[in-house]
């Protein structure tokens, strides 16, 4: 079967890494999850106490980041200079940092590169907020997943319970509200919808509903018949 590169782009919380990992599994293709870059290196900026005003501070601190990804008995797995943080980088602290830190151009321009060289001689499902319009503008398939906010709200406080991540909802809804704020206005990459993409809005659609409308979009591009 002829290998693609799709480029799945949203807004948080709007489900787009559930049907991009679904989609990858399903077709053999490698999986990256950009949002999860973003948010390895707001925890390393965390951690090492990087002022986001100081840009001789964060490009030396780039230089000594990391990102890979690997897949075990868990699912998709992030590692940052080679240690395991997939739940760290999704707790509560992590997500009111993370636009802010996305939001720097610095930080764009190295994650950017890294992406575009994961993508290379091989299918790949990537998930963003500007992988159809930025890292690949000419992937051979877009799709733009979104959902209302008040779902994609108690989609995330419900994951966040799961996990046993202390939050409301209040707090998830508002920290949602202002992530698109900041995704939608940044002056590098700001989330849009390509012009070519597709857009799938989930809001009443089921996981499995959204998966077989996307892998019919492959079978289209492709010309051959998905598994």
């Amino acid at each position: 079967m002829k290998k693609i590169i799709i480029a799945i782009d949203g807004p948080s919380a709007s489900g787009k890494s559930t049907i991009a990992k679904a989609l990858a599994a399903t077709l053999g293709y490698a999986y990256v999850d950009s949002g999860a870059m973003y948010r390895a290196v707001t925890l390393y900026f965390l951690q090492q106490h990087i002022a986001l005003d100081q840009p001789e501070a964060i490009r030396q601190a780039l230089q000594e980041i990391n990102i890979r990804f690997i897949r075990d008995e868990r699912g998709n797995r992030t590692l940052l200079n080679g240690t395991d943080v997939e739940q760290q980088i999704r707790q509560m602290e992590v997500s009111q940092h993370v636009s802010q830190v996305a939001a720097i151009p610095q930080v764009r321009h190295e994650m950017v590169r890294q992406q575009q060289a994961m993508g290379q001689g091989q299918g790949l499902v990537m998930d963003g907020r500007d992988i159809g319009t930025v890292v690949f503008p000419n992937a051979d398939l877009k799709i733009f997943v979104t959902a209302d906010l008040e779902t994609r709200a108690r989609r995330r406080f419900t994951e966040l319970q799961k996990k046993g991540t202390d939050a409301t909802y209040e707090a998830v809804l508002d920290n949602l509200r202002e992530r698109d704020r900041i995704d939608s206005s940044r002056s590098v990459g700001p989330l849009r919808q390509a012009e070519d993409a597709i857009l799938i809005d989930n809001s009443q659609l089921a996981p499995a509903e959204q998966l077989r409308l996307a892998l019919q979009m492959v079978a289209e591009k492709t010309g051959q018949s998905t598994p």
